[in-house]
């Protein structure tokens, strides 16, 4: 009997120890990454045209590589939520119709972002999947340098709700918070442009953005 209950606890006292060493890992985890956006921005519809767009008239947002900081709270080992921190910027340009005119320059946009992640345990990597929601907040956007002949005064951006999928991975290096993060994200979000000649509505667009967003970069856990 007493085999069996040193045997028993002895048991016990493995199975409890890659808990506890779950356990003492930090709750808060700091990336400073390095973030390539990849922006859609085609035409879904076209709300208001004064000006007469010539048929099939396309668009597309240029990419843009951006630093990006992630904070990231753990409520048990294997949940945690995030959010990010940064600001992208990205051009509007014809691809068909009006080809290679710049409709949009310099459209400042900050992708408030929230996602709660689930993470697998495969030892130094932990691989993990999330999905969350987003708020693409314009905070600028300029007339495209070849609106402006055409009496094009002001462009605006409206600011939008949507939603996020991201997948990645975690690896540690070594036993001291250290860490490198790959990082994917698929935004599912729109915008609707319009473009004004004074107080003049001349054309109001939708657009599909749905930027893949691929992130690499160190952490830290404390």
């Amino acid at each position: 009997m007493k085999k069996l209950l040193a045997a028993a606890l002895c048991g016990a006292a493995m199975l409890a120890t890659p808990a506890m060493a779950q356990d003492d890992d930090g709750k808060i985890q700091v990336k400073l990454l390095g973030t390539y956006v990849m922006p859609d921005g085609e035409i879904s519809s076209v709300n208001t045209d004064i000006v007469g767009l010539p048929a099939g008239t396309q668009t597309e947002a240029n990419d843009n590589f951006v630093p990006t900081l992630a904070v990231e709270y753990f409520v048990s080992p294997e949940f945690s939520i995030e959010t990010i921190c940064c600001v992208t910027q990205h051009d509007v340009d014809a691809v068909s119709g009006l080809t290679g005119a710049e409709l949009v320059s310099d459209g400042k946009l900050i992708p408030a972002t929230f996602t709660a992640k689930y993470h697998f345990d495969a030892g130094g990597v932990k691989p993990y999947l999330g999905a969350g929601a987003t708020y693409f907040w314009w905070i600028d956007a300029e007339p495209g340098a070849d609106t402006i002949p055409l009496g094009v005064t002001r462009t605006t951006l409206s600011d939008e709700f949507g939603f996020v999928l991201q997948a990645g991975a975690d690896i540690a290096l070594g036993d001291g918070g250290m860490g490198f993060t790959l990082d994917a994200k698929r935004y599912f979000v729109g915008t609707t442009a319009r473009w004004f000649a004074g107080d003049t509505l001349a054309i109001e667009t939708e657009h599909d953005l749905d930027p893949w967003v691929l992130s690499a970069g160190v952490s830290y856990r404390f």
